[in-house]
């Protein structure tokens, strides 16, 4: 029977607490929490995460569901690059020996990357932004559907790997190939996008072994009120402030993952 591990409810809570308030995707804190904190293996981590993903954010698509502001067409593309790069990277994993020393360096060091993208794309989105409009004009729509399906591929990779991009770079993504879509769409589109990924690559992980699942229950008894709480926190909250600092977290964390065994 499992039990509920009160320190992983612990982090769930000040995981959910800081999604809450930022918007920053929980597998940017949760999985490198769960690697050198708990000492747990990257890929057992990685899965982890990613089915307490899928969970989290089923919530988020819902809401932006019922509000309209979901661009299905986006989301599709997307999926048309993701499910079959999951599905090859899940192989992969599968073929390398999920739990062998190999697969903990691979996961590692894409850890590490994945991470400093995210820091990249918390600190300089703003102003890739401003470059952006200033330097391209409008790209071709066929242009824009194969960017869109290879972005999805991409995220299909780092997420499965990782559990790491299907937020902050997703959303920064988005934001360059669709510049006149509302922010609330393209946020929207992106969660429901990072749904099925999410659980789709968990259920991979859930295949070759790599989910446990007394960890996984004890995150979600944290991390539902902590999100909740973070959300009321957010307003009250210097939101530039908070996402350097996480920058920053992410960055040294990402040098350990790299330079430090």
């Amino acid at each position: 029977m499992h039990t509920i591990q009160p320190l992983y409810a612990l982090s769930g809570l000040v995981v959910g607490i800081l999604v809450g308030m930022t918007g920053v995707a929980g597998g940017s804190l949760m999985t490198p929490a769960l690697i050198l904190i708990f000492d747990i293996h990257p890929v057992t981590a990685v899965g982890t995460d990613l089915l307490y993903a899928s969970v989290t954010k089923t919530s988020g698509t819902f809401v932006h569901g019922y509000n309209g502001t979901i661009d299905w067409r986006v989301a599709g593309r997307l999926a048309l690059g993701s499910v079959p790069m999951t599905v090859i990277t899940i192989w992969a994993l599968y073929a390398l020996d999920a739990h062998g020393d190999a697969t903990h360096q691979i996961v590692t060091k894409i850890l590490g990357i994945a991470l400093l993208l995210t820091a990249l794309s918390l600190i300089f989105r703003k102003s890739i932004m401003q470059v952006y409009s200033r330097r391209v004009s409008e790209l071709d729509p066929s242009l824009v559907r194969n960017l869109t399906i290879a972005m999805g591929a991409v995220l299909g990779l780092l997420v499965t790997i990782s559990s790491i991009g299907a937020g902050a770079i997703g959303v920064t993504a988005l934001i360059l190939l669709y510049p006149k879509m509302p922010t609330v769409r393209i946020v929207g589109s992106n969660i429901a996008h990072a749904v099925p990924l999410t659980l789709l690559a968990g259920l991979g992980h859930w295949f070759i072994g790599t989910i446990d699942f007394t960890v996984l229950g004890s995150l979600l008894v944290g991390s539902i009120p902590g999100t909740i709480a973070g959300s009321f926190l957010a307003p009250r909250v210097p939101d530039p402030a908070l996402r350097l600092t996480l920058a920053t977290l992410m960055i040294l964390v990402c040098a350990r993952f790299w330079f430090f065994k």
